[in-house]
């Protein structure tokens, strides 16, 4: 099977591209930069999912698509972009499928779609996204419900992960290995609040099991959460890392208003330069106040079982961490508010 993914270089379409190679499929990757890691087996091409010239091009002779490409940081994004990409775009995505009559896709939502409604958030819980990246992802799953629902062997396969993380990612579990590895993390209060997780190789090998695999849905519409089963507390996210590094976890947690208190001159930093930092009242409010708790029972009912514990997959990124990932920097791709015109050659 021939299949095209958009957004590919990233962190999850990397693995989705090791997956998807080694399963022996043929792979096309999409996206406005080059993968940093090895896509020697894919065939790479540069262009906006945002173009409809491109996006045809791009899906001739291909039977499916994966369509991870997003408009998704907290930094440096327009309001107006995160629906450009996320809801215009992927319009543009279900037009050039029918243009080229591919009838499958796996698109990745978020569980951002929920937002501050009550728990529990199970997929048809209330939806109360409360930001433009929730509202603008919740908007691109109604563009594919639609398109799944003019039939014709449709079968459109969202998943909705929670904050996925793994061995090259630098965004929130990176940042938390950093700063404990760098002795600047102070724990605050006691972090009973849980903070679901997805780790990437489960994510993906999920993803795979709906899609094509045992837990195939039929054709349609149909809407997983991925979350890894238990949910840790925000504490004992912590004290796997402390001690995957090997050092002793804090006796003493600092209180809230203190936290709080050495976090404004960071806050003052990020208002005046708009820099994205490791450290705000925000984040600090995030990790020790906010419980972000989804559920994962629909997808566990179709047989998935994770190859990886949420323990160990900590673990893993840490040993990563230690060996390279330390001393690598992070590279932020931010998608422009206009759209790139195609540089998709008529031959792709």
């Amino acid at each position: 099977m021939k299949v095209l993914v958009t957004g590919g270089s990233g962190f999850i379409g990397s693995y989705f591209y090791e997956r998807l190679v080694g399963d022996g499929h043929e792979v096309v990757i999409l996206d406005l930069v080059k993968p940093a890691y090895d896509a020697s087996g894919a065939t790479y091409l540069r262009g906006d999912i945002r173009d409809p010239e491109t996006m045809v091009r791009a899906l001739e002779g291909c039977d499916a698509i994966c369509h991870l490409a997003a408009a998704h940081h907290d930094f440096g994004i327009e309001h107006d972009t995160y629906y450009s990409v996320n809801e215009h775009g992927s319009r543009v995505v279900c037009e050039a499928m029918d243009a080229t009559e591919v009838r499958e896709v796996c698109f990745f939502s978020t569980v951002a779609v929920y937002g501050d409604a009550p728990e529990p958030h199970h997929e048809d819980s209330p939806k109360s996204p409360d930001s433009p990246y929730g509202a603008s992802k919740l908007a691109g799953e109604g563009v594919f419900k639609a398109w799944a629902e003019n039939g014709d062997g449709r079968r459109c396969l969202v998943i909705r992960p929670t904050v996925t993380f793994g061995v090259r990612n630098f965004a929130n579990m990176y940042t938390l290995i950093h700063q404990v590895h760098k002795g600047r993390f102070f724990p605050v209060g006691s972090g009973s609040n849980i903070k679901s997780l997805s780790y990437v190789e489960n994510t993906v090998d999920a993803a795979m099991h709906l899609w094509f695999g045992e837990g195939r849905i039929p054709e349609g519409f149909d809407v997983f959460n991925y979350i890894d089963k238990p949910d840790f507390t925000s504490r004992k996210i912590t004290e796997v890392v402390y001690d995957a590094l090997g050092k002793r976890y804090p006796r003493v947690s600092l209180p809230m208003w203190a936290a709080l208190l050495l976090a404004l001159p960071f806050d003052a930093v990020i208002a005046l330069t708009g820099k994205n930092l490791p450290i705000s009242s925000a984040r600090v409010r995030k990790l020790a106040t906010v419980q972000t708790k989804y559920e994962a029972d629909k997808l566990l009912a179709t047989g998935y079982k994770p190859r990886v514990s949420l323990e160990d997959g900590i673990r893993k990124m840490v040993a990563w961490y230690l060996e390279k990932g330390k001393d690598l920097e992070a590279v932020w791709n931010l998608p422009p508010a206009e759209v790139v015109a195609s540089e998709v050659p008529a031959t792709a």
